[in-house]
């Protein structure tokens, strides 16, 4: 397992950060987004959406009340997925997530540490935390 650190100090650095990461992500792969409210993880999306040329970051919104957004690219599928308001396994099986792990899927997943089978099945996690008004500290851990 390994873990590496960035620290962003505006939005638009946490985009450019995604859109790097984008990069070194490769389908199919299960991403584990963790933060408060307000840490950056749609932020982080929107970079990692541009990354993958699935969606310009303007068009890439929080999926709390849809639950689910699909951005399609030439390299693969994105599913930004929000479990904010999910609250049981049997909420979380309605949403039918396993069927969308496809070979050219990633899952993005915000909240998905509230499930005891995302903390065991991701691939990558990030953690975004607040450090500053705009300072966002990142940790990816890779399995």
């Amino acid at each position: 397992m390994t873990t590496t650190e960035t620290v962003t100090h505006s939005a638009d650095e946490t985009i450019a950060f995604g859109r790097t990461l984008a990069a070194e992500l490769a389908p199919p792969l299960i991403v584990l987004l963790r933060g408060d409210l307000g840490a950056g993880k749609t932020t982080l999306v929107k970079g990692i959406a541009e990354g993958f040329a699935a969606a310009r970051a303007e068009d890439v919104t929080s999926p709390t009340f849809t639950l689910i957004h699909e951005y399609r690219g030439p390299r693969a599928t994105l599913y930004h997925i929000d479990l904010y308001r999910i609250d049981t396994a049997r909420e979380l099986e309605t949403l039918g997530l396993d069927d969308l792990l496809a070979p050219n899927c990633i899952l993005l997943i915000e909240w998905g540490e509230k499930f005891p089978r995302f903390q065991r099945d991701h691939n990558v996690e990030i953690a975004l935390e607040r450090v500053g008004e705009t300072d966002r500290r990142i940790c990816r851990t890779t399995r």
